[in-house]
């Protein structure tokens, strides 16, 4: 059901799927190394410890769609990821968000709106699409959302367990 089934590849390009993650929240988030929203991977990182032993994971998507600012490889972009923020959350293999290469997971993302009722088109990097545990798309916050916003946290905290 919902996002689980659609085949991906990991950073390291072996074949994947959010069915690994089935049982589990997730933050799903479209992200870049040379963007001025990047350092909300330190704020990414701090959600997923927080929350991880409750069956909560952040998973990231490198996009270069947004002004060309994730040019890297994908070693590039794992070794500034733990370098830089100490990511551990998983990142998967670079990808589209939007157009007509827009990846099959995002497609099923995109169709859920915003606080502010909008669907459609990712806007930029760090967009971040919450899944609950059954896999089902269930909320969506703009790029400039900081990832502990109360809004955000309170809709994670919402889907966990205890």
């Amino acid at each position: 059901m919902g996002v689980h089934g659609i085949p991906l590849r990991t950073l390291a390009g072996q074949p994947a799927s959010l069915a690994d993650f089935a049982g589990k929240v997730l933050l799903v988030v479209n992200v870049a190394s040379r963007c001025g929203l990047t350092p909300q991977y330190a704020g990414l990182q701090r959600l997923h410890d927080r929350y991880a032993d409750r069956g909560f994971s952040v998973v990231g998507f490198p996009c270069n769609q947004f002004g060309g600012q994730e040019p890297g490889s994908a070693e590039e972009i794992g070794r500034f990821c733990s370098t830089t923020y100490g990511v551990t959350f998983p990142m998967f293999e670079k990808i589209e968000v939007n157009g007509p290469r827009r990846h099959p997971l995002y497609a099923e993302l995109t169709a859920v709106a915003s606080a502010d009722g909008q669907a459609g088109d990712v806007q930029w990097n760090f967009e971040k699409f919450l899944v609950a545990a059954d896999g089902a798309v269930i909320g969506r916050f703009r790029p400039g959302v900081d990832p502990h916003d109360d809004a955000v946290v309170a809709a994670i905290e919402d889907q966990l367990p205890g």
